[in-house]
């Protein structure tokens, strides 16, 4: 499994969702506390928006705990809306292309779960992506094909609708063709505006997204675990949910996969 976060909000350096809090992104992928893998080394990602609609886009292969760059560049840049994530392959190679974050155009998406035995259909799964967009399939990994499936099915349209599509597809082939668990899914992802979550589960074992709202900060953090455990204010967002977070607006809706 994977560790995540992303923030919203007025513009901060990187590094104060990443590195500083005690524990950061950094410290999660040494030492995790709520998934079945406690080292998330397997690469390093992120994804901000700036003055442009694309996202920067900055993946490695090295874990964060040992990434230069890394250190380097969060200390530097400075964003209102970012992505970030550490990986623990769930079998797929370790290279760049499978690094999270994804990016297609406005597009950038992130992940941790599983989808039960992908590698049996990874074909099927593939040949759902259109002509249009299968040159975005750089690597091998099943949350690649879930964003472009999602994308295939309208994110810019209607973001909730085009999950739930995408996410509905995966699972029935898993159903037929993989094994159990069929869908665990913690996913966000951004159109360079707003920031979007989903927390999902075939099963009663969803993986973990909270958030919270600093003042400090006027922004607000969207995680697989709380940045500072001690503090106070996180908000646990509840099994089969999709999340909308715009400005200062939080939206939670039921999620519920087309199958």
């Amino acid at each position: 499994m994977c560790r995540w976060a992303a923030y919203i909000g007025a513009p901060v350096y990187i590094e104060d969702v990443v590195i500083r809090p005690d524990h950061s992104l950094i410290h999660q992928s040494i030492q995790a506390t709520e998934c079945k893998t406690q080292t998330n080394g397997d690469g390093v990602g992120l994804a901000w928006y700036g003055d442009r609609p694309e996202p920067g886009l900055y993946r490695d292969i090295l874990p964060a705990w040992s990434d230069p760059n890394l250190k380097s560049l969060t200390a530097q840049v400075k964003s209102g809306l970012f992505l970030a994530h550490v990986r623990a392959s769930t079998g797929t190679a370790t290279s760049r292309n499978n690094c999270h974050p994804f990016a297609v155009g406005k597009w950038s998406f992130m992940h941790n779960g599983q989808i039960g035995g992908f590698e049996s259909f990874r074909r099927h799964a593939d040949m759902m992506i259109p002509d249009a967009l299968y040159g975005e399939r750089k690597g091998a990994t099943d949350s690649e094909v879930l964003f472009l499936l999602g994308l295939t099915e309208g994110l810019d349209d209607n973001p909730k609708e085009a999950m739930e599509i995408a996410v509905g597809i995966l699972q029935r082939m898993s159903r037929e063709r993989g094994t159990t668990p069929h869908m665990r899914l913690a996913a966000a992802f951004s159109d360079g505006k707003t920031l979007y979550a989903v927390r999902y589960a075939s099963d009663k074992r969803a993986p973990t997204v909270y958030h919270r709202k600093s003042e400090s900060r006027s922004g607000r953090a969207v995680v697989s675990e709380p940045l500072v455990q001690a503090e106070e204010g996180w908000e646990e967002v509840p099994p089969g949910s999709f999340c909308t977070f715009h400005g200062d607006e939080v939206s939670i809706e039921p999620f519920k996969p087309l199958l």
